[in-house]
């Protein structure tokens, strides 16, 4: 008698969460509506008749991409207007490596909607890395340069025919 009761209970359940979960579909034109996030979550992508558009400034997300292009990777979000790099070790010195991850706060070109954070750490001669700060002029200098290169591709485009 219990087994049968359990046996209820589960397809009980199991219907109820179908049932909810076929609640959550649309049908019409609300369906073709794109999201983002984890099942449709969060905030709508821009609907635009060309390409995506990306949530922050193009130029200075370019210019980030092209600025750190020497170190690699780890992970780009153009909607949120983050780049994190991966560790890079200079040839010239290996015993010292850095990582960056460049903040785009705005969708304007403005020396403010940028801020640029520099991890340093060094070796500890026995096959492991210790943490050190990193200079503040490094981290103003790859603004700079992501700013300036922010700017050249603006003009190149306003320049464009």
């Amino acid at each position: 008698m219990g087994r049968n009761w359990a046996r209820v209970a589960v397809v009980a359940v199991t219907a109820l969460s179908l049932t909810g979960l076929a609640a959550c579909g649309t049908t019409g034109p609300k369906a073709d509506k794109p999201k983002s996030g984890l099942f449709g979550l969060g905030r709508d992508k821009p609907k635009t008749g060309g390409p995506a558009q990306i949530g922050v400034n193009g130029y200075l997300w370019r210019a980030s991409l092209d600025t750190l292009a020497f170190m690699p990777l780890a992970s780009a979000d153009p909607y949120g207007g983050v780049i994190i790099t991966d560790w890079y070790s200079n040839p010239e010195t290996p015993s010292e490596r850095f990582k960056a991850t460049v903040y785009i706060l705005d969708t304007r070109l403005r020396a403010d909607g940028l801020n640029v954070t520099i991890f340093k750490q060094v070796s500890d001669g026995a096959g492991g890395w210790v943490d050190q700060q990193a200079s503040a002029q490094t981290e103003t200098d790859i603004e700079n340069a992501i700013l300036t290169r922010a700017r050249l591709l603006r003009l190149a485009n306003v320049n464009q025919p």
